[in-house]
């Protein structure tokens, strides 16, 4: 499909989205991650976010990492990223350093390039005093104090955030998080397969809460990223309602994805402020910054990653709604979600489970997880005793897969910490509460040397 054509119909658009169907043997699994920037002042001793511009700056951190073979990405005479293979390493509005893996063909895989990943900015990072820390969201600083990356898209989300929610900024500043992405077969395998992503999202959003301190104290949420994003963008964030139509497709999707207000257009290489527009007026030439102009299918990949929603659709399906944390839970998330998505007997186990549930239900329990977590109830039942058997399900998927390593391992192991969470009754977010009164007295320099990569 020309990416620079004219998109004439929605019809064209569902043969987009089809491009992504896959047959089984070819699902594979990718994850990205993000996390936060720090320098580190001796005489201080504190941790402040690096900016770009300084020594050992983001600037310098991107040219270390390029001298590994990784190709720069420019925007406007700035690099804001890197790219080496089917891998790209991009940065978010607050100097977060986000990998998006390469899509691979098992766990064991995905983890491997993890570690590879965390190794390599670790390397990087000691060269330049910058420290990389996963949390879902930055445990002492206040909005102001971080420093704003020189990419174009984000001075028009900068100025656009504040009109529809009192939090984008902290969302696009302070926070971070951990994601999978993951293939479909057809509109069929795609449907049930975002419909069960959607609706058992807040269960991971509570096993993987890890964001309950802010401002350098306990803020009173385990996972205060969530709560932030529920206050970021109506039009765009939170629970895809349209995936609990009954007759959910592509086209439905489509809908929805042209109803999301405008960013931007990208023109030779130049972010032009569309902010509010509409894209339906875009596919009828009636888009006020470029009339006469029909959007391109490359406009509307670059619309569709404008949309925020836990659970997304591309060319694949995007499972967004994790805190970042340790190296573990990295690699747990997406084989929880292989397990569960990739094995027609466990996918249809989970489906029966929640069967019941619908957008209302779904969407109280996405503001429950951020203050209760595991101990949110959904039908009275709390959340750990279903957490526990979609863990079961796909733990059984993933033995039915049966991939294993060199070392005869197969990918279940790679679940192993999310049991231990519900066994302990201890997310990630309680055990870091814990850690900050015994272990490091309410010193958050403490805790970052000590939860850093």
């Amino acid at each position: 499909m020309n990416s620079e054509k004219a998109i004439e119909s929605k019809e064209q658009l569902v043969e987009w989205f089809k491009l992504g169907n896959k047959d089984k043997k070819d699902w594979k699994v990718g994850t990205e991650h993000e996390k936060f920037a720090y320098n580190f002042s001796e005489k201080k001793n504190i941790f402040t976010p690096a900016d770009y511009e300084s020594l050992n700056g983001i600037e310098s951190f991107l040219n270390e990492i390029s001298k590994f073979g990784w190709e720069k990405v420019i925007e406007e005479g700035k690099v804001i990223g890197l790219k080496k293979d089917k891998q790209s390493i991009t940065l978010e509005p607050g100097g977060q350093i986000e990998l998006s893996g390469a899509p691979l063909e098992d766990i064991h895989s995905a983890c491997k390039e993890t570690n590879e990943h965390l190794k390599l900015v670790k390397e990087a990072g000691k060269k330049l005093n910058i420290t990389l820390l996963g949390l879902g969201l930055r445990p002492q600083e206040t909005r102001d104090a971080i420093p704003w990356m020189p990419k174009p898209r984000y001075k028009i989300m900068k100025n656009y955030m504040p009109t529809k929610g009192k939090k984008g900024l902290d969302m696009m500043l302070n926070t971070c998080t951990v994601q999978a992405n993951l293939d479909y077969s057809d509109e069929q395998d795609m449907q049930m397969k975002t419909l069960l992503s959607v609706k058992i999202q807040p269960i991971i959003t509570a096993l993987f809460a890890n964001s309950p301190l802010s401002m350098g104290k306990p803020n009173g949420f385990l996972s205060k990223r969530r709560y932030i994003w529920m206050d970021t963008d109506p039009d765009r964030c939170g629970v895809l309602k349209v995936a609990f139509d009954e007759d959910f497709n592509f086209l439905k999707y489509i809908n929805f994805a042209i109803s999301v207000p405008m960013y931007f257009v990208k023109r030779e290489g130049k972010y032009i402020d569309c902010s509010g527009g509409s894209f339906n007026e875009f596919f009828k030439g009636k888009l006020v910054q470029l009339p006469g102009e029909k959007p391109t299918i490359n406009d509307w990949e670059d619309h569709l990653s404008t949309i925020f929603t836990e659970v997304r659709i591309k060319q694949f399906i995007e499972v967004r709604g994790a805190d970042a944390g340790s190296w573990r839970r990295t690699c747990a998330l997406p084989a929880f979600w292989v397990g569960l998505l990739y094995d027609d007997l466990a996918l249809n186990k989970a489906l029966d489970l929640c069967k019941k549930w619908n957008f209302e239900m779904v969407e109280k329990l996405s503001y429950d997880v951020a203050k209760d977590g595991l101990k949110a109830k959904i039908e009275g039942i709390i959340l750990d005793e279903i957490a526990l058997e979609l863990i079961n399900y796909s733990r059984e998927g993933l033995n039915r897969r049966n991939i294993t390593d060199g070392s005869g391992l197969n990918e279940t192991h790679f679940l192993k910490v999310l049991e231990e969470t519900i066994t302990e009754k201890m997310t990630p977010a309680e055990q870091l509460l814990v850690d900050y009164s015994n272990s490091w007295n309410g010193n958050i320099t403490s805790l970052i040397k000590e939860m850093s990569y």
